[in-house]
C-alpha cells in the first residue's frame, strides 16, 4: 500500500515535517510494510520555506536585513543549491509579528528587507525563486524592496522617497537602470492566495490596511498613493496592472514583483505543491493524508489540504484530512473527494493541551484510521 503523507503545519503546535513524522508513526505502528511517501506541504505563508527545504533537502540562509520600520533583524530564507531554486517567507523581514503592536506604522513601513532577501539569493546564484507572501507590515505597493535592488524612486525636486507607502503620494518618477541585472535571468514566482486588486474597495489598503492599523483616512491616503504608484509605473514600464488579481496582496506587493520583476503570481498551495513534486508523488497512491490546525468551510478557498486533495483525487487515491479543529461545516469538503475528515483531538480538550500534545495525537489519530480502512486489529 502506498500512503502520501502531505500536511501542512499544525500551527503552534507543529510543522509540517513534524506532522509527516507523527503520521508516518501511526501508519508504521499499524501497516509496518506500507510505503509512505513524505512530501511537507504550504501554501505560501508561515512554514513555507521549512516545507520546501525540508521536501527538497535544502538549507536555511540567514540574513541580516532591515524589519518593516528599518530596525536589524535577522531573516532566513530557504536554498536549494542543486535546483538553483530560493525559497522566500516575506514576513521574514517585512513581518506585521516583527513588530510590537504599539509601534506599528503602516505609512512609513516598507518592504527594503523583502529586497535585502532577493538579492542575497542572487548572490548564492538562485535562477528560481518561490516567494510566499503573507504576513507583511507594509503598505508600500513594494517600493521598498525596488530600492533594495537597485531603483531609484524620486519626487518632482529629484529627491529620493522616503520609505513607506505614505512618500508615493510624491512620487514623480521611477529609474530602474540600476534595477539588479541578474534579475532578468532569474524566474520569480509567487505564492499567494490573495486575489485582491492593487486598488479600490476591494485593494491592498481598503482590505488589509486596517489589519495593520490604519485608519480611514491612513486608508484613502495609502490608496491615493498606491494610485500614484501604478500611474508612474506605466509611465515607466508603457503598461501597468493595478486590476491584476494578487496585486493588492502583502500591501501592493505583488504588483511591484508581477510589473518590475516578471513574477508569476499563483494560487499558494498549488505552487508550493509544484514546487516539492507533490503531483508525481501521489501517482500510484491508495491513499493522500493531509491536514492542518483547522478545517472548515473556508478551506476550499484555496488552503494546503483542499489543494492537496484536488490533486490526489485527480491520480484516483482516497484522501483523508486530518486536523486539531474539524468544524461542522467543513463536510463541503466531502463534495470534492475528500473520503474523510478526522479530528484528532476530542471536542472540549482544552487549547494548550490540544497544541502540547498535537504530535501524539495525530499518530493515535493515523493509527486509527490505519486500522479503521484496512481491518488491522495491531495495536501501535
Amino acid at each position: 500500500m502506498k500512503i502520501v503523507l502531505a500536511p501542512d503545519s499544525f500551527k503552534e503546535s507543529m510543522s509540517a515535517s513534524q506532522a509527516v513524522a507523527a503520521m508516518r508513526a501511526g501508519v508504521q505502528a499499524v501497516l509496518p510494510d506500507a510505503q509512505c511517501v513524505e512530501v511537507p506541504m504550504a501554501d505560501g505563508g508561515e512554514g513555507t520555506v521549512d516545507a520546501v527545504v525540508d521536501a527538497l533537502h535544502g538549507q536555511r540562509v540567514e540574513v541580516h536585513a532591515t524589519d518593516a520600520l528599518g530596525r536589524p533583524v535577522t531573516a532566513a530564507y530557504g536554498h536549494v543549491p542543486l535546483r538553483q531554486l530560493a525559497v522566500i517567507e516575506i514576513a521574514a523581514a517585512a513581518g506585521l509579528e516583527l513588530i510590537p503592536p504599539d509601534r506599528r506604522d503602516v505609512l512609513r513601513a516598507s518592504t527594503f528587507g523583502v529586497g535585502q532577501l532577493i538579492r542575497s539569493a542572487l548572490d548564492r546564484g538562485a535562477e528560481d525563486i518561490l516567494v510566499g507572501l503573507g504576513g507583511s507590515a507594509t503598505n508600500d505597493g513594494g517600493a521598498g524592496m525596488l530600492v533594495a535592488l537597485g531603483a531609484v524612486l524620486t519626487d518632482a525636486d529629484g529627491g529620493p522617497l522616503e520609505p513607506g507607502g505614505a512618500a508615493l503620494e510624491r512620487l514623480d518618477r521611477i529609474d530602474i537602470s540600476g534595477l539588479d541585472p541578474r534579475l532578468r535571468d532569474v524566474r520569480i514566482r509567487v505564492a499567494c492566495d490573495v486575489t485582491a486588486p492593487l486598488l479600490g474597495p476591494t485593494g491592498a489598503s481598503a482590505v488589509f490596511g486596517p489589519q495593520k492599523g490604519a485608519d480611514p483616512a491612513d486608508v484613502a491616503r495609502l490608496d491615493s498613493a498606491l494610485s500614484r504608484l501604478a500611474a508612474v509605473t506605466a509611465t515607466t514600464l508603457g503598461r501597468a496592472q493595478p486590476q491584476r488579481p494578487g496585486a493588492g496582496a502583502a500591501g501592493g506587493l505583488g504588483f511591484a514583483l508581477a510589473e518590475f520583476l516578471g513574477a508569476e503570481i499563483r494560487p499558494g498551495a498549488e505552487e508550493v505543491a509544484h514546487t516539492v513534486g507533490l503531483e508525481q508523488a501521489v501517482r500510484g497512491a491508495d491513499w493522500v493524508f493531509t491536514g492542518e490546525g483547522s478545517v472548515d468551510a473556508q478551506t476550499v478557498m484555496g488552503k494546503t489540504p483542499f489543494g492537496v486533495a484536488q490533486l490526489a483525487v485527480k491520480a484516483g487515491a482516497r484522501v483523508v484530512i486530518f486536523a486539531g479543529r474539524v468544524a461542522a461545516d467543513a463536510s463541503v469538503l466531502l463534495d470534492y473527494g475528500v473520503d474523510r475528515l478526522v479530528a484528532i483531538t476530542a471536542d472540549g480538550t482544552p487549547l494548550e493541551e490540544a497544541l502540547r500534545d498535537g504530535a501524539v495525537s495525530l499518530t493515535r489519530a493515523t493509527a486509527e484510521l490505519c486500522r479503521e480502512i484496512t481491518g488491522a486489529d495491531r495495536q501501535p
